[in-house]
């Protein structure tokens, strides 16, 4: 139990047909949130940080905090970097005994996504961290801003496979944050792929799919599933007044009651002994 390696938490998905949630945190609340959640649903969790955020959640501060609580946990928790842009932020990730990283590449042309893919791999394997990488481009940034979305090519996905990865992240029509309509998720990207990688399929923008959307793209082979905009939406609406006490132990139970809404619907739930 406790600090485990994303591998393994991806293989039981794969084995046990369901998806592994991973939750964006921010803060300390954030943190207890997300595993009490995991904890009281006996579930596989994977807590995460993306490298956009670090301006307010600094790595060398968040990052020991994330560790320490799930080398805490009675259940499995992966600690991951989230859309790691630059090697030096990788590298720190890596150093602080993160688990997981993720090498995103999206915006460059394949071959170079590829190059900058097989460096990290070779900086992770010096401390048996998984790595995540990504084939098309999830609709905005992290922050929020506009990027142009696009869709994997079946192609991209196969030679990005060949790298060795352990999980691949691919467009399919989703998006980070709020989905201004109703997305059009790419099934038949899933279709053509499932079965046929080494690596586990990841969705990101997973705030604002529908129950039914989710079901479909675990049964389509997606493992790990990411969730950033509800945590943080969840924990500001529960902040009232200027009581900072009040204010830490709502926010910490939003963060559970969401994240374990979520555990339940990627089918996790009561899995953690399975790994």
């Amino acid at each position: 139990m406790a600090l485990v390696n994303m591998k393994e938490l991806l293989r039981q998905a794969e084995a046990g047909g369901f998806a592994v949630g991973s939750f964006s945190v921010a803060n300390m609340e954030c943190v207890r949130g997300v595993i009490r959640a995991a904890e009281e649903c006996a579930a596989p969790v994977i807590i995460q940080v993306a490298e956009i955020r670090l301006p307010y959640s600094p790595l060398h501060i968040i990052g020991p905090m994330m560790r320490s609580a799930a080398e805490h946990a009675s259940v499995p928790v992966a600690v991951h970097l989230d859309h790691g842009k630059t090697l030096d932020c990788i590298r720190e990730a890596l150093d602080l005994g993160f688990t997981s990283v993720m090498c995103d590449g999206s915006d460059l042309p394949l071959e170079e996504n590829i190059a900058l893919t097989r460096q990290v791999i070779e900086m992770a394997g010096k401390t048996g961290a998984a790595v995540e990488a990504e084939i098309g481009r999830v609709g905005r940034s992290e922050d929020g801003s506009d990027a142009p979305e696009e869709i994997a090519s079946v192609g991209d996905c196969f030679r990005m496979d060949e790298t060795g990865i352990d999980a691949l992240a691919v467009g399919i029509g989703n998006a980070h944050g709020l989905y201004a309509a109703a997305p059009k998720l790419r099934y038949e990207v899933l279709e053509q792929l499932k079965g046929k990688l080494h690596a586990a399929l990841v969705l990101h923008g997973g705030t604002g799919l529908t129950d039914e959307q989710f079901r479909r793209v675990i049964s389509l082979g997606m493992r790990k599933i990411n969730i950033a905009t509800d945590i943080f939406m969840a924990q500001a609406e529960a902040c009232r007044g200027g009581d900072v006490f009040r204010n830490i132990g709502a926010s910490v139970e939003a963060v559970a009651r969401t994240a374990a809404g979520y555990i339940k619907l990627f089918g996790s739930e009561g899995k953690a002994g399975t790994t």
